[in-house]
């Protein structure tokens, strides 16, 4: 138990002799260095980072290579409504009001209590009132453990709205894409039921007139009903689609302007100017981890100083007076003073605070090799997602191609239906060629502009937190510097 309020009789030379004793303590066991992370990236992408020669992609804008004044208000709507995004807010400015508060407990506390106090004769009652102040000066590395976890918190908060807003942002596009691709494979599958369902109709009347034997008349007829089979999977597609994207800008149903068929947004020219360590400062997963270092490094600090004294100053000053025979001049003062050092000082506890201080350099040493990890899951993501985009790039070409190539097959077929040299039937199997070459397409490029998105979420790129998400700028410290910063 801490030594209660010495009185002030205690001499100045032997209060000064104990400060004095103290801040040198605290100067021997501050807190210890936080740890230097060294980001495991590599020095440049080993794919190309860039479709076309054009400006750099802004990373809180990507989404605008697109040019579809849709997706943009989608975007914006979803940011402003999303349920996620609102939780994240709120917890960010929690974190914010006990953050400014952090400091708090290394001031000066005064407090005010009353009580009564029976004699244990009976013979007399007292109430007592007094105001107590007390004031921990947060040496051995308490004052900055306490720091650190306040600023770890703050900044895992703030890693956290990131996420949200990367991920919100990536799923929007996400559903939109697939939105009007299935639209559009929608539509063209109709086409090719149509066109099956002719064909059909066709050999049915060269089968009246003997012309088509019957087991060709029942092969129309399975790939009519085969084509009408299709058109469950994009109808289910716009649906999913449509509901997900309700959810995520917070709303029970969908716009009815969601459910007009529409033309897929197509990526268009953009560049990636980024290197790979600005992973380390554009990607939330990456700035949680070093938050939960920062966090650890002060859980560690904390741990530390549990293991040296506790020291402070404390007064108080109490009244007592005898409710029972209270007389109007008392020969005796009813007042007591007293100022002095608080001293808790730590003698035997069976280890257990030295086996938590040991366990705290572990998790410490759990966070920052977490933290290493999270740096080689970015790097991973985006060197996966630079590939893809290669590989969906020219899957896209030569789909094109050979979707044009079918083109020029149909319209030929065509011409030579109307010069009554071919069958309908030969134009009924060029045209569904050319619809199913337009489908590959359709899907092509949507996988494409789908590995574009992978692409910035993976490098972190959303909209920076405004101001009313962040709520005031971080305090100064105490000690006058800048909040803690783990070294990279």
């Amino acid at each position: 138990m801490p030594s209660r309020l010495m009185s002030w009789a205690v001499t100045d030379s032997l209060l000064r002799g104990c400060l004095t004793a103290a801040l040198l303590g605290g100067i021997a066991g501050c807190a210890a260095p936080l740890p230097r992370l060294t980001p495991p990236v590599p020095a440049q992408w080993q794919h190309a980072a860039a479709s076309d020669p054009a400006k750099a992609t802004d990373l809180h804008g990507w989404w605008h290579a697109f040019a579809d004044p849709e997706l943009d208000a989608l975007v914006d709507r979803a940011l402003s409504n999303n349920l996620d995004v609102a939780q994240a807010v709120e917890r960010l400015r929690a974190v914010r009001a006990l953050h400014d508060r952090s400091q708090a407990r290394y001031l000066p506390v005064l407090t005010a209590s009353t009580n009564d106090v029976i004699d244990p004769d009976a013979s007399a009652s007292y109430f007592l009132i007094g105001f107590d102040a007390n004031w921990e000066f947060g040496l051995f590395g308490r004052s900055t453990g306490t720091r650190r976890e306040a600023n770890g918190a703050l900044n895992a908060s703030i890693a956290d709205l990131r996420t949200a807003q990367v991920s919100l942002v990536g799923e929007v596009v996400r559903e939109w894409i697939e939105l009007r691709t299935a639209q559009q494979q929608e539509q063209l599958l109709s086409r090719i039921n149509q066109t099956r369902q002719h064909e059909w109709q066709l050999l049915q009347i060269r089968q009246h007139l003997q012309l088509a034997p019957p087991n060709v008349v029942d092969q129309a007829q399975a790939s009519f009903a085969q084509s009408a089979a299709a058109l469950a999977a994009p109808r289910q597609a716009i649906n999913a689609s449509a509901q997900q994207l309700a959810l995520l800008l917070g709303q029970n149903h969908p716009d009815p302007a969601w459910l007009q068929p529409g033309t897929p947004p197509e990526l268009g020219a953009w560049q990636l100017d980024s290197a790979p360590a600005d992973l380390v400062r554009t990607r939330p997963e990456i700035a949680r981890a070093e938050a939960d270092v920062l966090q650890a490094a002060g859980a560690q600090a904390l741990a530390h100083a549990d293991l040296f004294p506790s020291i402070g100053l404390g007064g108080s000053i109490d009244w007592a007076t005898d409710i029972n025979n209270n007389k109007k001049h008392p020969s005796t003062p009813n007042a007591i003073d007293s100022l002095g050092p608080v001293i808790n000082i730590p003698l035997f506890d069976w280890g257990i605070r030295l086996a938590a201080k040991h366990a705290k350099d572990h998790e410490l040493k759990a966070s920052v090799l977490a933290y290493r990890q999270a740096v080689l899951q970015g790097v991973t993501e985006a060197e996966a997602a630079l590939g893809s985009v290669q590989q969906q790039q020219q899957r896209e070409q030569q789909s094109l191609l050979a979707w044009q190539a079918l083109q020029r097959v149909d319209q030929t077929t065509q011409t030579r239906v109307d010069l009554h040299l071919g069958s309908p039937l030969d134009r009924a199997e060029s045209q569904v060629a050319a619809d199913q070459a337009a489908i590959e397409l359709a899907d092509a490029r949507a996988g494409h502009s789908l590995a574009y998105v992978a692409l910035f979420k993976a490098l972190g790129g959303a909209p920076l937190p405004t101001a009313d998400e962040m709520g005031t700028p971080p305090p100064e410290t105490s000690s006058g510097g800048s909040t803690d910063k783990v070294h990279r």
